[in-house]
């Protein structure tokens, strides 16, 4: 991994915690194999979750109906999206590996999480239509989850009290 770029979003309130300690070793690690590393701290940085009309600077293409995802793809196209936004678009384009570390909140990622992926991946930036998946744009990215689930590992299988893991990470993977 020596000089490669990785990009740590971490979605958690407290340093101390396993989260914290398990970004805390990410970083040490991966810069001690040459990495150069750059952490997305949501909760220190009180990255806004939610998509709203103030996303998008200037105009609206249509101010008698906003319609979010329309108007993010139109504002990324003339460079007019939120400077939180654009910030972490270009952390993830600079970016070789994005690890996504956070523990799982009701069978999902906490919604400040959820909040960046909803405003940073973007159509016109992440994918667009047709062109999503594995023909989106950052289809040559590495990615990596790293989540706590605060249960047992036989909590989350087939026949576990909290089923199989793999089908409720399904949309993130």
């Amino acid at each position: 991994m020596a000089g490669k770029k990785v990009l740590i979003v971490y979605a958690h309130q407290e340093p101390k915690s396993l989260n914290g300690s398990l970004k805390k070793v990410a970083v040490e690690e991966l810069s001690k194999q040459g990495c150069t590393v750059t952490v997305s701290d949501l909760y220190a940085m009180d990255f806004e979750p939610r998509a709203t009309r103030k996303d998008v600077i200037g105009a609206l293409s249509n101010p008698e109906f906003f319609n979010y995802g329309v108007e993010a793809y139109e504002a990324f196209k003339r460079r007019c999206l939120a400077s939180d936004i654009t910030d972490e678009q270009k952390k993830v384009q600079e970016a070789d590996l994005v690890i996504f570390q956070f523990p799982l909140y009701w069978f999902g990622m906490p919604a400040i999480l959820k909040g960046w992926m909803d405003r940073v991946l973007c159509q016109g930036f992440a994918f667009d239509i047709p062109g999503f998946y594995d023909a989106g744009f950052l289809k040559n990215k590495l990615a990596l989850l790293s989540l706590t689930t605060g249960g047992t590992a036989e909590m989350y299988t087939k026949t576990g009290v909290s089923g199989d893991f793999r089908y409720f990470l399904w949309p993130l993977q």
